[in-house]
């Protein structure tokens, strides 16, 4: 194990059963790790959007008509009555009074901290999907290898 890091052992040293059993491991993570990354991508325009319905509420606005949703498909009429304070969601349905300046800095810190997750992130797919790449090479190699070495031992036991 020349170079490697302690604790780590060379995909050569493996048998072929070895390296498909460690790829398919590394395609469970990669499967997961893509759900993630999609997820956080998901919140962070979900924080995005609701920044930019922020820049709504403001007092030139007030007494407008807006649609107020129910649901993602449903819809009732309203008006806008207080444009410096908003109700905002802190998770598992408790809301909390914020003044939209206030808002806005709390979505703008969430989206900059997802920014950051999702180039962690960005970067263990990356080196999961370079180890991913490396056990299918090294697997076609042992395979390879293997065929080979049947076919010296079926070609010089089949002299007729």
């Amino acid at each position: 194990m020349s170079g490697a890091p302690p604790g780590t052992v060379s995909l050569q040293d493996l048998s072929a059963e070895q390296i498909a059993q460690v790829r398919s491991q590394l395609e469970q993570e990669l499967k997961h790790l893509t759900t993630a990354f999609g997820d956080l991508k998901s919140a962070q325009s979900k924080f995005m959007a609701c920044m930019e319905s922020l820049d709504s509420v403001k007092p030139a606005n007030k007494d407008k008509k807006v649609l107020i949703p129910l649901t993602s498909s449903l819809y009732v009429p309203g008006r806008i009555k207080d444009t410096e304070n908003v109700l905002v969601d802190i998770g598992t349905g408790y809301f909390v009074e914020k003044g939209t300046k206030e808002a806005k800095t709390m979505y703008n810190t969430k989206v900059l901290s997802l920014k950051s997750n999702l180039a962690t992130l960005q970067s263990q797919i990356e080196k999961k999907q370079d180890n991913f790449q490396a056990c299918g090479e090294m697997l076609r190699v042992k395979l390879a290898q293997q065929q080979q070495m049947e076919a010296a031992q079926g070609g010089g036991a089949k002299d007729d």
